[in-house]
């Protein structure tokens, strides 16, 4: 069930790229405006009309916000009428399908006649189970957002809204699976509590009572989160994940748990795809990854003005690579320094 692919033409960014994905941990690397939220955003627009039974092309527009709502408006620039492609594959049990949307410049709505959507009954037969984690942390302005999100028009791109539907799911019935038992108690530990929600707001519940999310460190909320859509089921075997920059607000020491956790997922079936920019990140990664597990670091470069792919399953031959060519920067420049204080 797991995505495979993602091809774009002239879509936003890219001009003409294709990448291709592993059914475990995908993480991708780049520097900035290389176009690693754009892949994380398609692809889960793609999962989650499976569930809504959305247009796929609304679903961009809604994930996207161009200005306007315009849908055109997510063609590459440049002068003149173009025209653009993305298509999204997934494996199903034996078989591959695809979802794609093509476009002008000049569609101005989803539903608009230049708007082409191909693949779509197959592609919606087997719902997929998918969550976008973003930059921004929801949970503590969640009371009365929905209620607002759904009457007005705010400018909050979809997944904002989806996140909060995500973590407002109740907990699963029965008694708590293996991996459950094994993954909820170790967020327990590093928050010092379990989540709770009454009505629309959440909170971190221990021993000394409920303290609103809103009081709590912004990377313990992001934790608090992730505990709540294992708990819920939402990260379960045959789900994807999408997580921007999950480093964002958590303390650097956390992030050997979190990526236990997200190995762990993984090892049940979770697909899960990561945009990061810091050098933990991918060096925690590194060091706890089985020869079992499938990790694949994918590269993101700019190179005679179009973004190009690479991808490797180990950490080393990742190239290029700005986070470890900025710390050995930094590394180069502290020997200089220390050098040059000895000498005087």
């Amino acid at each position: 069930m797991s995505l495979t692919a993602v091809k774009f033409e002239k879509f936003t960014a890219f001009q003409n790229l294709e990448i291709k994905f592993s059914p475990g941990i995908n993480v991708l690397v780049g520097a900035n405006g290389t176009g690693k939220t754009h892949i994380m955003k398609v692809g889960y627009a793609a999962c989650d009309v499976t569930r809504t039974g959305d247009n796929f092309a609304e679903k961009l527009v809604r994930v996207f916000l161009p200005s306007g709502n315009a849908l055109g408006r997510l063609v590459k620039r440049q002068t003149g009428s173009s025209a653009c492609s993305v298509k999204v594959s997934r494996q199903i049990p034996r078989a591959q399908t695809s979802l794609r949307a093509s476009f002008s410049n000049h569609a101005t709505a989803p539903e608009a006649q230049s708007v082409k959507l191909a693949g779509v009954r197959k592609w919606n037969a087997k719902p997929i189970k998918s969550v976008f984690i973003p930059v921004k942390e929801m949970l503590s302005n969640a009371p009365g957002f929905q209620a607002s999100y759904a009457q007005r028009e705010l400018h909050f791109e979809a997944i904002y809204d989806d996140i909060l539907n995500r973590a407002y799911l109740p907990p699963l019935r029965g008694k708590p699976d293996p991996v459950r038992r094994k993954l909820l108690p170790i967020l327990q530990n590093i928050m010092e509590g379990k989540v709770a929600t009454k009505e629309t707001e959440f909170f971190l519940r221990n021993r000394q009572g409920n303290l609103e999310f809103s009081l709590l460190a912004e990377g313990m909320r992001k934790l608090g989160l992730l505990w709540l859509l294992i708990q819920n089921g939402t990260l379960s075997k045959g789900a994807v994940l999408f997580w921007d920059e999950p480093e964002t607000n958590l303390n650097p020491s956390l992030f050997g748990k979190l990526l236990e956790i997200l190995l762990e997922l993984q090892r049940i079936g979770v697909q899960i795809f990561l945009a990061t920019h810091d050098y933990c990140i991918l060096k925690e990664l590194d060091l706890q990854k089985k020869p079992t597990d499938k990790v694949v670091f994918h590269s993101l470069f700019r190179e005679n003005g179009n973004i190009v792919w690479r991808k490797t399953d180990s950490y080393l031959n990742i190239h290029p690579n700005a986070i470890a060519d900025a710390f050995d920067s930094l590394y180069d420049r502290e020997i200089k320094r220390s050098i040059t204080g000895a000498q005087r």
